[in-house]
């Protein structure tokens, strides 16, 4: 891999082995690209995605053909009050023929970690999940123990139903580089399920295109992608923009700029693109700032929306139009 900015040649073989995995998906998850496509540049720049949408959409399903597409481990943990926090980053234990302690990993020490209705864990569970999706490592009774890479948490939960639920706070919202949803599938796509309605687990039927060394060459020609100094001081003018609309208590931070950077980046490429341009950022903002903005609680008791506050930052805040 060479040093200094990507080439276009870097950036076309990035868009071929983007597009091999998106099509491999989308046979699975029908009618859905731009989702997968979504899902796809947080496994590039080593993040985590936030999957909030009804039951029956296919968050599962689109979480297992991701991992059914990469030929590395994944693992599927369901999330209930009852789950503990060794239940998922594993337990040090006493192994008496052989007279010492050993560690049994969890399974949070996979490439790819679905977690299930991350939402119905107790907070303390849920923070169990904080430093391995920050830092990549799990440290356990002092010992610290990496995961493998490339490493990505598909956390989902569902927005409507809140018994028995504990709200993700604010600090673990953060530590995901996108949240978005699936949604419903259109008429052709419905239809088309239908026709097929034998075939009970479509992910199942996925074969393996690419590994996690291409993943990672990926990832770091994405973090080469030329981003010209415009495309900076428009993503710092939408950050201070944020913090000082009525409806918004918590702008966006450092961080929420730096991954709307980092995302616009791996987009760019996806499109075989060695730049950025300002459209990456604008398609890019509403999953990257939905769950970094913090609505004021008078806004939100009038039913405004995270995603209208978004559509009004990026109407108020003009793209730049040439470079810096």
């Amino acid at each position: 891999m060479s040093e200094g900015a990507a080439t276009v040649e870097e950036a076309a073989w990035f868009r071929e082995s983007f597009d091999r995995i998106t099509d491999n998906i989308s046979t699975a998850v029908l009618g859905k690209r731009h989702v997968i496509r979504l899902t796809l540049t947080c496994l590039v720049c080593e993040g985590h995605l936030l999957l909030e949408d009804f039951p029956g959409t296919g968050k599962t399903m689109l979480a297992r053909g991701l991992a059914n597409s990469l030929s590395g481990s994944h693992a599927r943990i369901q999330f209930t009050p009852d789950l503990l926090p060794s239940d998922i980053t594993g337990v040090t234990v006493y192994e008496q023929h052989h007279n010492r302690f050993e560690f049994h990993p969890g399974p949070v020490f996979h490439q790819l970690v679905l977690a299930d209705e991350i939402n119905r864990a107790s907070p303390k569970t849920q923070a169990a999940l904080l430093e391995v999706m920050e830092e990549g490592q799990v440290t356990i009774d002092g010992v610290t123990h990496a995961v493998p890479r490339p490493f990505m948490v598909i956390a989902t939960q569902n927005p409507i139903e809140q018994a028995g639920t504990y709200r993700l706070p604010e600090a673990q919202l953060d530590r995901f580089l996108m949240k978005t949803s699936v949604g419903y599938p259109d008429a052709s796509s419905t239809e088309e399920l239908l026709m097929n309605s034998g075939i009970r687990d479509r992910a199942a039927m996925l074969s393996p295109v690419v590994d996690g060394d291409v993943v990672q060459d990926m990832g770091k020609i994405a973090g080469r992608i030329y981003v010209d100094r415009a495309i900076i001081t428009y993503v710092r003018t939408l950050a201070e923009a944020s913090r000082e609309m009525d409806q918004v208590r918590l702008g966006l931070s450092p961080r929420g700029c730096l991954a709307l950077i980092r995302v616009a980046k791996a987009w760019a490429a996806a499109d075989g693109r060695a730049h950025v341009v300002p459209q990456d950022v604008v398609t890019l903002a509403a999953p990257v700032l939905s769950h970094r903005l913090v609505l004021d609680p008078e806004a939100a008791f009038r039913g405004v929306t995270v995603e209208e506050v978004v559509a009004d930052l990026m109407a108020t805040v003009p793209a730049p139009l040439d470079r810096a």
